[in-house]
């Protein structure tokens, strides 16, 4: 009996995989030509965004259209679901936001980004164009997005307009920022359940959290991270993926203390990795997936975060849903 069924963006295409009592198996694989960089499975909808734009499926997973009217921003590096609503997030390479609420049939750029994005003159490290948009998080009426190099953003509206938050500065600044404030390379967000106040931010200069809605920020651990879990149940419980510099001595982490304190949480893996890192966490059932920056994926239970590699026919992962 199947328990859980993933989509997965990779080098080869779109890969769909289902579980059962023998483990993973692959069941569809699509769009080998477009190399996704991201996938979403929500309401029974699936997308896969890449840099010609997103794709949706009309069949069994064998057949994905193009879904990109009105996107006129190619080049899709994230994208997201509002879970209690049929909202549909597009984050695009030069930096912008696209929404959707019509299932992908249409998209319209929201308001704010751009204009932020010239202000500011946010730029990338390691490509010509103005910053991107790497990750959303939602609680209720508020949404969240990192922007590499940016900042960090926030929408009241559902997405439809955007500000930077009061404590991030807008200026793609690398250095280590003022006190107070996150620093500017913000690669993923999340916020926790219990309030859309309590916000986490992994940047290029430490893993930072807010307890007011971005107002104001502590770095917890000095570090460079892309990814973080925080226990849906419990704010005190984290699961971090530090890194010396960009994929340099990788390794797992977890604190029990709200990030006060950190514990290595490496069991089973052969870390730091000298070259890799932990790109993305996302949990499947009672399990966390760790998505690397090489493209392998490792699995652990959470009560146990005894880590072991899975999905290894699938090469270069790059993004995981759950369906």
């Amino acid at each position: 009996m199947v328990d859980e069924k993933l989509i997965l963006a990779s080098i080869h295409g779109v890969v769909i995989v289902e579980r059962d009592k023998e483990g993973w198996r692959e069941i569809v694989r699509a769009l080998e030509e477009e190399r996704p960089t991201s996938v979403i499975g929500h309401n029974g909808l699936l997308l896969a965004g890449a840099r010609s734009g997103v794709y949706r499926l009309t069949d069994a997973g064998q057949s994905w259209k193009s879904a990109d009217n009105g996107l006129n921003v190619k080049y899709v590096l994230w994208l997201a679901a509002a879970p209690d609503d049929a909202t549909y997030f597009a984050g695009t390479e030069p930096a912008s936001i696209f929404i959707s609420r019509d299932g992908a049939d249409t998209w319209e750029e929201s308001a704010g980004v751009v204009d932020l994005r010239e202000h500011y003159r946010w730029s990338l490290p390691y490509s010509p164009e103005a910053g991107c948009v790497r990750g959303f998080a939602f609680n209720g009426g508020h949404t969240y997005a990192a922007v590499e190099v940016g900042g960090a953003l926030h929408s009241s509206d559902n997405g439809s307009t955007w500000e930077l938050v009061p404590g991030s500065s807008g200026r793609p600044f690398q250095g280590q920022p003022e006190a107070a404030f996150v620093h500017a390379d913000v690669r993923s967000i999340e916020i926790h359940p219990s309030s859309p106040e309590h916000v986490f931010a992994q940047t290029g200069g430490g893993f930072y959290i807010s307890q007011d809605g971005g107002a104001t920020w502590n770095e917890s651990c000095h570090c460079y991270c892309r990814a973080a879990w925080v226990d849906p149940e419990d704010a005190q419980h984290i699961i971090l993926g530090p890194a010396e510099f960009v994929d340099r001595g990788g390794r797992i982490e977890m604190s029990r203390d709200g990030g006060e304190t950190w514990q290595t949480a490496s069991d089973g893996l052969d870390t730091p990795w000298p070259r890799t890192m932990v790109e993305r966490f996302t949990q499947v059932g009672a399990e966390l997936l760790a998505m690397l920056s090489n493209g392998k994926v490792y699995a652990a239970r959470l009560d146990g975060l005894k880590w072991r590699r899975i999905l290894s026919d699938v090469k270069g992962v790059r993004a995981i849903a759950v369906i």
